[in-house]
């Protein structure tokens, strides 16, 4: 093997700016996505460990600058980030959960935007990621996150249930329960984020030096 098949081309001053800067980006928008973690939002048909938050707002925002990679990192970084500074009361199931849902909201809408980088696809891209969400969310819930969470705390599938029952009657067992309170939260959820994002995406994305939609 030669000298000139083993030299490797140095990384130049733009490259690594380039990088170092990316990963500014992605911490200085997990951060921000911590502290909106600490307003959450009860609704009135979810019990109350059911809480809306516009953390993945930021996620969001950085996935369509720089792609869904990148939001993928944001949202392991926030949920880690919140997990080092609050701590956890929920056995790390939430945390779990935060990041898996997060996840079905961020990468299917920064897959579609970066095929074509519109308003429409972007729109698009929210709208299929909403969906997608509502739906893993659901199915999540009831077979992982809603199980593990009663075994965690040793409480009966049942209290959990009757945790929804009381705020809302037609919550009967586990599969009304994500239908008519996991389903219901993550498709607000999207839409409230997706809304707000469309809205300020623009003006934001300048300031990451990303593509502004269009």
């Amino acid at each position: 093997m030669n000298a000139e098949t083993t030299t490797q081309k140095p990384v130049t001053r733009s490259q690594s700016i380039g990088k170092t800067r990316y990963m500014v980006q992605v911490g200085m928008l997990a951060a921000i996505a911590v502290v909106l973690m600490l307003f959450d939002i009860p609704l009135p048909f979810a019990p109350s460990f059911y809480q809306i938050d516009l953390s993945e707002l930021p996620v969001l925002v950085g996935a369509f600058a720089m792609g869904p990679l990148a939001g993928v990192l944001i949202e392991l970084v926030k949920v880690l980030l919140n997990l080092v500074i609050n701590g956890t009361s929920t056995a790390f199931v939430g945390e779990f959960a935060n990041f898996i849902i997060g996840c079905a909201l961020i990468v299917p809408a920064a897959l579609v935007y970066q095929r074509k980088k519109t308003r429409k696809s972007a729109i698009i891209g929210m709208v299929l990621g909403t969906v997608i969400m509502a739906g893993v969310g659901g199915l999540i819930n009831a077979f992982v996150l809603l199980p593990a969470y009663a075994a965690a705390f040793g409480m009966p599938i049942d209290a959990l249930v009757g945790m929804g029952t009381a705020v809302n009657a037609a919550i009967t067992n586990l599969p009304t329960f994500c239908l008519f309170a996991v389903v219901p939260f993550n498709l607000l959820k999207g839409v409230v984020v997706s809304v707000i994002t469309l809205l300020l995406y623009k003006h934001i994305s300048r300031i990451l030096k990303g593509e502004a939609m269009g």
